[in-house]
């Protein structure tokens, strides 16, 4: 590997005394090496004066990789800081620098062995794990980014797009449930059921465990448009929250659900993580099965 193609170099600030060269700290990781550089950057920083280089080396995977890397330090003032997850790499690392008198500083290691012992259990010994993890943190808030541009029925492009559809009456948490669906990766459009408007066909054509109908007892319902009448600084009295109302859209929104044939979860006096847990089980089943 000529690994010179994807060293990266940054100056930071540091003191040097005695007249010596400028200290180089070379970064090696068998990842993209951020972790060590994040390291050496906040130690560089406690020190007042001229400057540091850093010269980060990714991807190190090979022990042959290393005595190259470890020779080209040997010529500067320099150390050598590491996260480097295989045994054997580590220690081709430290003998390496042995023989050209490179101190060596284990980023990763004194970690590992921590939590070994606090767990009980060895490391996975995985390189690249925490990009991994990133990738979901990046689904996570698509999710969530997905959520909030599909809400309330904003775009029918979005039903075809989504994992799953939550349909229902206004003020039957459909938007709280959607977010916390977000926040297990899955992409949740809503689309809510109103008698004067036909919903969007797009409904029709998906599996039934992609869409869900979530149904709420009137009494309970009239309580929470109320409630939402009053924050808005509008009388409770409104049609909006008026008994007579809520009957005729719960009956129409039933109708809708029987119609598609989907699942139908009663949210009455239940928390969203309740519900999104039973909404969860009826998805992850259906994608088995491919109902």
């Amino acid at each position: 590997m000529n690994w010179a193609k994807v060293l990266t170099k940054e100056a930071v600030s540091i003191s040097t005394e005695n007249n010596k060269p400028r200290p180089v700290i070379y970064i090696i990781s068998d990842s993209i090496g951020e972790t060590a550089e994040l390291v050496a950057k906040a130690a560089a920083s406690q020190f007042d004066g001229s400057e540091v280089e850093i010269r980060r080396v990714p991807y190190v995977n090979e022990a042959s990789e290393i005595p190259e890397i470890v020779e080209e330090a040997g010529q500067f003032n320099s150390m050598i800081a590491y996260t480097l997850v295989l045994p054997e790499l580590r220690e081709t690392l430290v003998a390496e620098a042995k023989k050209h008198q490179i101190l060596t500083v284990d980023i990763m290691s004194p970690m590992l062995e921590a939590l070994t012992r606090l767990k009980g259990s060895p490391p996975r010994l995985e390189p690249g794990l925490v990009r991994k993890m990133d990738r979901e943190y990046f689904r996570k808030v698509e999710a969530i980014e997905f959520a909030v541009k599909y809400d309330d029925g904003k775009d029918p492009r979005g039903i075809l797009r989504a994992d799953l559809v939550v349909i229902g009456v206004s003020r039957a948490s459909k938007t709280p449930l959607c977010m916390y669906l977000a926040h297990k990766r899955i992409k949740a459009a809503n689309v809510p059921l109103v008698p004067e408007v036909a919903p969007p066909e797009e409904i029709f054509s998906l599996a039934r465990h992609k869409v869900i109908g979530l149904k709420i007892s009137p009494r309970q319902l009239n309580e929470i448009r109320r409630e939402r009448l009053k924050s808005l600084g509008l009388t409770s009295n409104a049609d909006y929250a008026s008994m007579e109302r809520i009957l005729k859209e719960l009956e129409y929104a039933e109708m809708i659900m029987k119609k598609i044939g989907c699942p139908i979860i009663d949210v009455t006096n239940k928390a969203v993580e309740e519900t999104a847990s039973r909404v969860l089980e009826i998805y992850y089943r259906g994608e088995r099965h491919g109902s």
